[in-house]
């Protein structure tokens, strides 16, 4: 079994990866750098957003869209997860086209 990153490093990983593509990204708030989960939350530019979370299916981990539709809601739900979580990393990536690179091998 591989070892897993940690979720900082994790998260420079793919904020680099992002911008090998010319994808706009930031941190939206910092969790714990060891072992706190990551959302990723996807503006589109347009007033439309969607979060994604890593999930365990029987298959492996994926990303799925927890929450999709007006910004200002996605946001909404973002700032309750965190108030559960406050170890929670959010990583905000802006792009029209809609490219988040999750569906790309490694960043599962």
């Amino acid at each position: 079994m591989a070892a897993r990153l940690t979720a900082g490093l994790w998260v420079d990983a793919y904020r680099h990866r992002l911008g090998l593509m010319g994808i706009s990204c930031y941190i939206a708030a910092r969790g714990d750098p060891t072992a706190g989960a990551v959302l990723v939350k996807l503006a589109l530019m347009n007033g439309e957003a969607r979060v994604f979370a890593r999930t365990v299916t029987p298959e492996g981990r994926e990303w799925t869209v927890l929450k999709e539709g007006a910004e200002a809601e996605v946001d909404a739900s973002i700032a309750r997860q965190r108030g559960f979580d406050p170890d929670l990393w959010v990583v905000e990536v802006e792009d029209a086209r809609g490219r988040h690179l999750l569906d790309e091998p490694g960043l599962d």
